[in-house]
This record gives structure tokens, sequence and C-alpha cells, in this order.
């Protein structure tokens, strides 16, 4: 079970209250405004700041 285009609508990353988008491999969401990716675990996503990490590139 992926997470629903529904629940991506209603989230907002809880640094800078911006979108998030579900990144290419679906394991996590990603916040273009403060380069951060939150976890997603059990198809339930992790939106504490303390948990993400920094969008690294490739």
């Amino acid at each position: 079970m992926a997470i629903s285009s529904d629940l991506l609508s209603v989230l907002a990353c809880p640094k800078c209250k911006g979108e998030v988008t579900l990144t290419e491999e679906a394991s996590g969401l990603y916040c273009a405004t403060c380069s951060l990716v939150y976890p997603v675990e059990d198809d339930i996503p992790v939106m504490l700041i303390e948990e993400a990490s920094e969008y690294k590139s490739e």
C-alpha cells in the first residue's frame, strides 16, 4: 500500500509548512524549500523534524 494522493495533498513540511512530494523510490517525502526528506516507514510518513535527513542530490 502506497501513500494516497489524498494524504499527500494535506501533508506539509512541519518546518516551513511548504509542500512535500514523494521521492522517486517512495521512501520519503521531500520538501524542496528546506531540502529535507521525511522518512516513510511501513507506509506511514514520519513528519518529525528531528527524523528528517538532508536531501542529497546525485
